[in-house]
């Protein structure tokens, strides 16, 4: 039964084939540029080690809830647009290692699926650990019972291994998005370096969502303050290519998962 997730019209998992890629970024402006487009999102931060997300949105410290139909998420801002569940509200010490063996983190990932309240949203993005490990392949098959479903591919260069792990395991991509894709500088508002995606798109993609986001200092700077990066610089490349992305989701993902 779709349960707490009855509300939710459309999941995206957000998957990388390696970490460090800036997998938690995507997922974090990707759910701002939704927001700036109306919608109600949520995030769910599954990954176990390394749960970066409340840091990005400055919720961190906050507490989780309980009600009648389970965790309720924390809001990260007052319009109760954008709510978040993570592994990192559950820890004492937001440094300290979750230290914790398959069996545990399956049981994790499986509550956090049934378990939290999140009632209506337009989108649910799901920040998942990186590789094909357990972890990965416990969260597509909790999630798989819901649908609409789709898997953004995010990447810094070759993202084939991951497109692969979506074709074995019958995942529909929805999209490829280069990270980190040349340098945007800051003071000219020019992208210098940018490399195109057609090394990565497989033949199989037969209708994909891509963007390339360039290495943006105002968007790390962002991201380690906690703000909003969408709505403080309007003029940077990077803002561009993550409301196009958002634009082509909005757009595209509905027909794709229909």
């Amino acid at each position: 039964e779709p349960g707490n997730l009855a509300g939710v019209r459309h999941i995206i998992l957000v998957l990388s084939g390696k970490g460090g890629v800036g997998k938690s970024t995507i997922s974090t402006e990707l759910a701002l540029a939704l927001r700036h487009q109306g919608k109600k999102v949520g995030i769910l931060d599954v990954d176990l080690c390394g749960p970066s997300i409340p840091h990005m949105l400055h919720a961190q410290g906050k507490a989780v809830h309980q009600c009648d139909s389970g965790w309720v998420p924390v809001f990260v801002d007052q319009e109760q647009s954008i709510s978040l569940m993570s592994v990192g509200f559950l820890l004492e010490n937001p440094d300290e290692a979750v230290v914790w063996r398959g069996p545990k983190k399956h049981a994790l990932i499986k509550q956090f699926v049934s378990d939290v309240a999140w009632g209506e949203l337009d989108y649910l993005v799901v920040d998942t650990p990186p590789g094909t490990s357990d972890e990965h392949m416990a969260t597509v098959e909790a999630l798989r019972p819901y649908k609409p479903l789709g898997a953004l591919a995010v990447s810094i260069g070759d993202v084939r291994r991951e497109l692969t792990f979506c074709k074995k395991t019958g995942l529909q991509v929805i999209g490829v998005i280069e990270n980190m894709s040349g340098f945007a500088c800051p003071h000219c508002a020019v992208s210098l370096g940018r490399w195109p995606l057609s090394h990565v798109v497989s033949p199989f993609l037969a209708f994909v969502v891509t963007g390339s986001v360039p290495l943006d200092p105002q968007l790390t700077r962002s991201l380690e303050e906690g703000r909003d990066f969408i709505q403080e610089f309007p003029k940077s490349t990077a803002y561009s290519a993550l409301t196009s992305i958002a634009h082509k989701v909005l757009h595209q993902m509905p027909a794709l998962c229909s």
